[in-house]
């Protein structure tokens, strides 16, 4: 299975205004973990660890300096 980089969902500006209203209301710290639970819930639907494992490369390119 090949990660998917192109847009993919049908009205993207919904799925961002339906992520950030999913986070209102919630302190930073809670916020933080609702990332981590859709990061692992996401992961668990997608299933295949060579697609997560590109997934997470590609997520932390640009962020820290290797």
């Amino acid at each position: 299975m090949k990660l998917n980089n192109e847009v993919n969902l049908a009205d993207p500006d919904a799925f961002y205004e339906r992520l950030i209203d999913t986070h209102n209301g919630l302190s930073d710290e809670a916020s933080q973990m609702l990332n981590a639970k859709l990061v692992l819930l996401l992961a668990n639907h997608i299933g295949n660890m060579d697609v997560i494992g590109k997934a997470f490369a590609v997520a932390r390119r640009g962020l820290v300096a290797d």
